[in-house]
């Protein structure tokens, strides 16, 4: 996972079209048809996060009914897509969180990837405990009074320390260096994915219970679970450079696009269509409910907000 800002994800995307491959091959995944001379054909990075899933069911969508083209998607792990975005095995990813060191080397030294704009959508990760909770409890949305309810946010998981819930082991997240520098009495725990955060989560505030997490927005489930940030240090540039001294919230992340190079000179008006893609939050939040807790395949979800919402879309087609 990025350093600088730290995605959760989900389980199996319902847009991969290939699973059950390990981080260390995936760059292997990829279309035929990727980067193909004279196929009108684009192959998308989609991970596996809800959020990015819905970004890329739109984009697919438009291409494939408004622009003619058809539109493959290839599941890879966010540093192994740059990679693979690289070596033009995949085209476009459309949702990234911040990799500076893969943006320096290929972005700026060998010249392999594009920028493709703002996404739309600003990114930020944090603490949250549920709203009920924080508004019995006003004072706990400030990290230095969470000791005073580890007691309560205490599980069987997390022993005699307070529970901070994160996804799973695999993430590369600040927390466990925050709880140690903050000198907190807690105990990051692992739900194993995000699709198992959100359902302890729905059964903590079923039953009212007190909890802490690590969570983001945007993201739909706070439309189902209203939660509160819990302030941490503020965020100043460079306060995360070492991730073992990191004591400061995260940063506030304007989402952005990124085009192999290739497919951004020569991938005409897929390219620039990619490029204009742009949407909001709010936009984004109602195709990931409909995808993830309405049951819509990505294909229906992308539909059913492209019927409603001609006038943003249009403005995207080259």
């Amino acid at each position: 996972m990025r350093r600088r800002t730290t995605m959760v994800v989900t389980g199996v995307s319902a847009l991969a079209l290939l699973t059950g491959c390990g981080a260390a091959d995936m760059t292997q995944q990829a279309s035929p048809f990727a980067n193909a001379r004279g196929a009108k054909t684009v192959t998308l990075s989609v991970q596996s996060w809800v959020g990015a899933q819905a970004n890329v069911a739109v984009a697919q969508y438009l291409l494939e009914h408004e622009l003619g083209y058809r539109v493959d998607t290839v599941q890879v792990d966010e540093v192994p897509a740059w990679d693979a975005l690289s070596q033009g095995r995949v085209d476009a990813i459309l949702e990234d969180w911040g990799h500076p060191e893969q943006e320096q080397r290929y972005v700026e030294d060998k010249k392999t990837i594009a920028r493709g704009g703002d996404l739309g959508v600003t990114g930020h990760i944090g603490w949250f405990v549920p709203t009920y909770f924080a508004k019995e409890h006003p004072d706990v949305t400030d990290w230095k009074n969470l000791d005073k309810y580890a007691e309560q946010f205490r599980t069987p998981e997390s022993g005699g320390k307070g529970q901070l819930m994160d996804g799973s082991p695999s993430y590369v997240t600040n927390d466990k260096a925050l709880v140690k520098n903050l000198k907190l009495d807690y105990r990051v725990v692992f739900a194993g994915s995000e699709a198992a955060q959100i359902t302890q989560i729905k059964q903590f505030a079923k039953e009212k219970k007190p909890f802490l997490t690590y969570w983001y927005t945007p993201q739909w489930l706070f439309e189902k679970v209203p939660m509160t940030e819990v302030k941490l240090p503020p965020y100043e540039e460079g306060c995360d450079a070492d991730p073992e001294k990191v004591a400061c919230a995260y940063p506030v992340t304007p989402l952005q696009k990124y085009l192999n190079a290739d497919f951004a000179k020569d991938g005409g008006k897929a390219a620039r269509f990619l490029e204009n893609f742009r949407w909001t939050t709010e936009d984004q939040n109602e195709v990931s409910l409909m995808i993830a807790e309405q049951k819509l395949r990505p294909e229906e979800a992308a539909k059913k907000w492209a019927d409603s919402h001609e006038s943003v879309w249009r403005a995207w087609l080259p």
